[in-house]
């Protein structure tokens, strides 16, 4: 079997699940473990593949879209799809769907492990249907990878230019035979002053490749391409923006049904994983930049969109309160701009916490039958900006009112673990229920997604704590008439 460290890596690589599953008491492991002899059947083909590396944020996004064809004389339904095991963990929100069905949801992926260290790992997607022999179907299999670009040179000038490399196969990973396929690499702008350029001879069309037009480069037409096939090649482009990671965000919802409110709190600890500084850090440089505000590899400032309806907002480091954020309400949306203390170069970090209030009713609906409730909030909040935010690991805790009972919950965000416990606050008698999720992997492209959470909420739970505080006041009263009622004098009474 598997050694520890192996089976750990398994679980680090399940961030790209396609679709979350409800209510899992454990964390999600590996569904199959292989023998090390172990190559997927060659039960399908690649007809036409065509894989977009996209470049303009600060993490590569991957989207495949292939043809494949069942080719086995039997109804075949497990699709592997392989990539390296230095590359799996760093693999972000993995989902295949059919693309001329897009709307029917994403299809169950697994990760899949092989029993002794191995240079390859596989995802094993799931096809909703079997498909017939000699059928065809449509996939389109996105992810992103995070922690994958690498700043050349890895110091620069403080006004300098950054430019990041980015290292990949011009063939796309595939554990099947694939007839026809181009890689398409889109640049954020047009400064490519490197790139790997490939024999003419490879290309089927005998054309320079890659063949470029404006920012997007493309490699191929290749034909037959043999499954598990790599041509390796670079590209070094021009990206003069920060390269924002969170290695950890932690945010708690905290709901409250007597006081009609949501608060939310989340806690970040930041690093730019772009250019080091060369040199040292000049203010005054800095003050003269910012007059002329030119592009900067420096982390300047996050705008965090909030709901509208946000109120109370605050933002803190680990100094104390920080004075340079703004608070800009709206009726359509709510901004909180938060500038830190000082602008985050490469390798430099930065930890702080922002939080805020919101109306209960906006989030909350009573079924109408029972005392069930349903909570709808969306999963990751957090800064937006153009160049993007990847996170290595999001814990979230929703903090629901002290009572409530079966708790359920469901989100399209891949979920790796979720517990629920007990969690005590300021006069609580047995702790409030708290529904606890951790995903790794994300980036800001999940703002969108939502977490509904469904409880059981009686309406005698809602006056535990009115009662609670009446015993403890008339408790306190009781005592205090019970000591002032001793007599503590030290001298004999007097007798008439």
């Amino acid at each position: 079997m598997r050694s520890v460290s192996l089976v750990a890596s398994c679980i680090a690589a399940l961030s790209s699940f396609a679709a979350a599953e409800l209510n899992l008491s454990e964390p999600l492991l590996s569904r199959q473990v292989l023998p090390s002899t172990f190559t997927p059947p060659p039960v399908f083909k690649n007809a036409n593949l065509v894989r977009l590396t996209n470049l303009d944020k600060a993490y590569p996004r991957e989207t495949i879209n292939v043809i494949i064809e069942n080719i086995d004389a039997q109804p075949q339904s497990e699709y592997y799809l392989p990539f390296e095991a230095s590359l799996i963990s760093k693999i972000g929100g993995l989902e295949v769907r059919d693309k001329k069905a897009a709307g029917q949801g994403p299809f169950s992926v697994d990760v899949v492990g092989i029993d002794t260290e191995s240079s390859t790992e596989y995802y094993l997607i799931h096809l909703p249907e079997p498909l017939a022999p000699n059928a065809q179907q449509t996939l389109t299999i996105s992810y992103s990878l995070l922690s994958t670009l690498k700043p050349v040179p890895a110091l620069l000038a403080q006004s300098d230019k950054q430019y990041l490399q980015y290292t990949f196969s011009a063939y796309a990973p595939s554990a099947y035979l694939t007839e026809k396929q181009r890689t398409k690499v889109k640049f954020p702008n047009s400064d490519v002053p490197d790139y790997t350029t490939l024999p003419a001879e490879l290309n089927d069309e005998q054309k320079a490749d890659p063949q470029k037009q404006g920012s997007t480069f493309t490699y191929g037409l290749y034909n037959n391409v043999p499954a598990g096939a790599q041509q390796p090649v670079s590209v070094r482009y021009e990206f003069t923006k920060p390269v924002t990671h969170a290695t950890l965000l932690e945010r708690d919802i905290e709901v409250s049904h007597w006081g009609g409110n949501v608060a939310s709190e989340e806690r970040y600890w930041l690093v730019n994983q772009g250019a080091g500084l060369k040199n040292h850090f000049s203010r005054v440089e800095w003050q003269k930049q910012s007059y002329m505000n030119p592009p900067t590899f420096a982390l300047k400032g996050l705008n965090l969109p909030l709901a509208p309806g946000a109120v109370d907002p605050y933002f803190t480091d680990d100094i104390g309160n920080v004075s340079t954020s703004k608070f800009r309400p709206g009726n359509k949306e709510a901004l909180l701009e938060l500038k830190p203390r000082y602008p985050v170069f490469g390798t430099w970090k930065y930890s702080f916490r922002v939080g805020w209030n919101a109306d209960l009713s906006t989030y909350l609906r009573k079924l109408s039958t029972g005392e069930t409730y349903v909570l709808k909030v969306p999963f990751l909040e957090g800064p937006r900006s153009g160049e993007g935010i990847s996170y290595g690991r999001v814990n979230l805790r929703v903090i629901l009112p002290e009572g409530a009972t079966n708790v359920k919950f469901s989100t399209t965000v891949p979920i790796v673990d979720n517990t629920t416990s007990l969690h005590n606050t300021f006069m609580d008698t047995l702790g409030r229920t708290t529904l606890s999720l951790t995903a790794i992997n994300l980036v800001d492209e999940f703002r969108d997604r939502d977490l509904i959470v469904t409880y059981d909420y009686p309406w005698t739970a809602g006056y535990r704590k009115p009662v609670v505080i009446t015993l403890g006041l008339f408790a306190l009263f009781s005592a205090a008439w019970v000591l002032g009622s001793i007599d503590t004098s030290i001298g004999k009474k007097k007798t008439a």
